[in-house]
């Protein structure tokens, strides 16, 4: 049994973290959220975190960064906070276990937004990195951060590129979007053609990912795909997700406008996250009967 420190704990993944790993850990929670119930919390300045007092108080065995801002349209309107949230604190993290828990192992959760658009699919994790929104860079730059500090310091410490994650509990992209346009109007209108596409991942094998790193990698600093290897549609997966909801009557119409900084293609190569004894459990069909029955239950 570990010792689990999950920052970001109020948050989509990190909340489900919580729950999956308190089942066989000890389990301590940090956000920036007040929480009167949990003694295992630690809670952080949103403009201002210090992680010191932290490391200082309790000996980790296992520290996973759920934590960050995770909106490309944000990060182009504030770039700053952006960088804030996805480097700077990355940066404090890390210091924070060299100077008081250096046997600590840290995972970053990185993004699949720091390929941008690239030259050819499927996406390896030597592919060129190209990104194209503040979002993207910034999480490049907090992987090269995980870097120094596995070179310079020895932190154990590895990079997760999520691909399009998705789930119960996730209050925005594209199923909760394509949920709330149909409440209101059975003609439903999209950015982009259609043709765009995507490599879903659920957050049950996003876990189970999680795990298998836990248990299997290197901790060198290296950098895994987090995703199934299958490349979907956005009209193939809209389809679906109506044709599953069950609403007559609907219509879909993609406007043709892109969106600024949404990449165009992806599929991830997948192969070195299968070494880490990863499978997919969670089909994009099941995922997505559990997704709605969720928002159904919390309308």
């Amino acid at each position: 049994m570990s010792n689990i420190l999950i920052i970001g704990s109020k948050g989509f993944i990190g909340s489900h973290c919580v729950k999956y790993f308190s089942k066989k850990h000890n389990v301590w929670e940090c956000d920036v959220v007040t929480d009167y119930v949990n003694k295992n919390y630690f809670i952080v300045d949103a403009t201002n975190a210090d992680y010191k007092e932290i490391f200082q108080q309790q000996k980790f065995d296992i520290c996973i960064n759920c934590s960050g801002a995770s909106s490309v349209p944000e990060s182009i309107i504030k770039p700053q906070r952006d960088f804030t949230l996805n480097t700077v604190n990355v940066y404090k993290q890390l210091d924070a276990i060299r100077m008081f828990n250096s046997d600590c192992r840290y995972i970053n959760l990185s993004s699949a937004a720091v390929y941008g658009n690239p030259d050819k699919l499927p996406i390896k994790e030597s592919s060129a990195i190209q990104p194209i929104s503040p979002y993207g860079v910034h999480k490049k730059m907090a992987e090269d951060i995980c870097e120094l500090f596995y070179k310079q310091f020895k932190i154990k410490c590895c990079s997760l590129r999520i691909f399009s994650a998705y789930g119960e509990g996730l209050k925005k992209q594209l199923f909760w979007d394509l949920y709330q346009k149909v409440k209101t109007n059975p003609s439903v209108v999209l950015f982009g053609s259609g043709n765009e596409s995507r490599d879903f991942i659920h957050i049950s094998d996003i876990l189970f990912a999680l795990d298998c790193v836990i248990m299997n990698a290197e901790f060198k600093s290296e950098v895994v795909n987090v995703a199934n290897g299958i490349e979907v549609s956005i009209k193939s997966v809209t389809d679906l997700f109506y044709e599953i909801i069950d609403a007559p009557g609907t219509s879909v119409r993609f406007a043709g406008e892109e969106r600024k900084g949404d990449p165009i293609n992806w599929c991830a190569d997948v192969m070195l996250l299968k070494e880490l004894k990863y499978v997919q459990k969670v089909t994009l069909k099941e995922g997505l009967i559990r997704y709605i029955k969720w928002l159904k239950e919390n309308e």
